[in-house]
């Protein structure tokens, strides 16, 4: 039995700083990569690049909407071929850094409300899928369990990997509780560590009313920005290893 670890990255832009991404990269095996347009920079891209290289972490590209004021996190209403135009460029831009630095892109996470929204709506998940063939078909596209995202990779022709979130409340029809609502994020680190083994050993999720729901997952995310992210990450790896379970990238 294995899982891929994943984080968030390179969502610091200027001179704002965003997560503990040098703490945190020795412990997972797959660096979401933002892309510019929610986060990120060239120079923030190609330093995190760099330094999953060093760290031998697959690196992946992590396009979302355009909206540096609201992290990506706003729902926006966009035209989904405007949504794959923008995506291109995104992970374009992110191929073109990994080349420079030697690395090859592996797979592609879109960010935050794309993210969501993309689990809920067919097209937007469709618009996804098209701009991660347009720029190369042998990417991974990772996507919500059982959601339009992992439909729309499957039609396209692309592998899917279905992705688990160890600190993130669930609902009862397996979508992610949203952040705007009280306990959307877990804190506790027992807890996450218990839940990440939980998704992959036993393929179940706890919600917080009590109910077991099914989550078959290929990859775990963790979170760079949270209070004490480095411990948090490092205990999920080492409670997972412990569990027999192989941590390595897809």
């Amino acid at each position: 039995m294995n899982i891929d670890i994943n984080c968030d990255m390179g969502e610091s832009f200027g001179p704002w700083t965003m997560g503990a991404d040098e703490a945190v990269m020795p412990n997972i095996t797959s660096a979401n990569v933002a892309c510019g347009a929610h986060a990120g920079d060239p120079g923030v891209m190609r330093r995190t690049v760099r330094a999953a290289r060093e760290h031998g972490v697959a690196v992946g590209a992590h396009p979302g909407f355009a909206d540096l004021q609201g992290f990506g996190r706003r729902e926006i209403q966009a035209d989904p071929a405007d949504v794959e135009d923008s995506l291109i460029a995104q992970i374009g831009a992110l191929a073109a850094i990994a080349r420079a630095e030697g690395v090859p892109v592996r797979h592609v996470k879109a960010h935050g409300a794309l993210y969501n929204m993309a689990a809920r709506d067919r097209r937007l998940a469709d618009a996804i899928a098209r701009a991660i063939t347009a720029v190369d078909p042998a990417l991974i596209m990772f996507g919500l369990p059982q959601s339009p995202m992992i439909g729309a990779g499957i039609a396209a022709g692309l592998r899917v990997a279905a992705e688990g979130f160890a600190d993130r409340a669930y609902e009862p029809d397996g979508s992610l509780t949203p952040r705007s609502r009280q306990g959307a994020v877990i804190h506790d680190p027992v807890l996450v560590v218990d839940r990440a083994i939980r998704m992959v050993r036993d393929g179940i999720v706890v919600t917080p009313d009590g109910k077991e729901i099914p989550l078959k997952i290929d990859t775990i995310c963790v979170h760079g920005d949270t209070p004490g992210a480095p411990e948090l990450t490092r205990r999920i790896r080492a409670g997972l290893e412990a569990a027999g379970i192989q941590v390595r990238s897809l």
